[in-house]
């Protein structure tokens, strides 16, 4: 017989808290802090609190609401299962404007796994990724794989840092494939994860094309800091027509 435990009622401050991020979209630890006159360490114990009960979700320097879409409090298995065949169709379309022999930079995250798994398929290819999910779809008989050095940022597999980050920097790209958390609104391409954006920018920097993968739940919704705007790729693509 197995036992469920119950998550303990949330505290008055808790609720505020919750509140504000799900108001918010997103709220920095500072913010919260000196909205309700709190220290942040009081504020930091509260969203780990708040995150392991499941009711956000935490990022650097502050914490989001539970996107329902996008399911992102799954663990990294599940979130693989999340919109599978949307994800496996990006990226057929993302290979298909590759041309074989290319140099690449293969960004992190399930969608671009997925594109990985297209890819390895054709032969030739030099790629750079900071995914170790990623590089691993590749035979390394077939294509050239480099994984970027760094700290291992979650159970992702992804990784940064300043090592990852100068080598991206000191390579020719014939194509940058870029993922992210959210498009807003006005056409900001974001993400909440500061040291994943700047190897981002920087493979967009020494890319010849950069081309965004993103699904349909990531429009329309704000992040914590930008990549670049829609219209600095060569293309996004989608599973179907972007919103405009």
């Amino acid at each position: 017989m197995t036992v469920q435990k119950k998550n303990p009622p949330l505290t008055d401050r808790q609720s505020k808290i919750l509140l504000m991020v799900e108001e918010s979209g997103y709220a920095t630890l500072e913010g919260l802090s000196e909205k309700y006159g709190l220290s942040m360490q009081t504020v930091r114990r509260d969203i780990i609190a708040l995150s392991d009960a499941g009711r956000l979700q935490r990022f650097h320097g502050g914490a989001g609401p539970i996107e329902r879409e996008e399911a992102t409090r799954l663990d990294y298995k599940s979130k693989q299962d999340i919109s599978r065949p949307e994800k496996m169709a990006i990226g057929k379309s993302a290979a298909a404007l590759i041309h074989d022999g290319a140099t690449l930079f293969l960004d992190v995250g399930t969608t671009m796994e997925a594109c990985a798994s297209v890819l390895s398929r054709k032969k030739g290819f030099t790629i750079f990724t900071n995914s170790m999910p990623a590089a691993l779809k590749f035979d390394p008989q077939d294509h050239q794989v480099f994984v970027l050095g760094g700290k291992m940022a979650g159970r992702d597999g992804s990784i940064v840092g300043m090592e990852a980050l100068n080598l991206i920097r000191d390579v020719s790209l014939d194509y940058a494939l870029i993922a992210c958390s959210t498009i807003d609104q006005d056409g900001r391409v974001m993400d909440f994860d500061l040291d994943k954006i700047a190897i981002k920018k920087a493979a967009m920097n020494a890319a010849q094309k950069s081309l965004l993968l993103a699904t349909q739940s990531k429009f329309g919704r704000p992040g914590l800091a930008v990549i670049a705007r829609t219209e600095q790729f060569d293309a996004v693509v989608t599973h179907e027509q972007a919103p405009a």
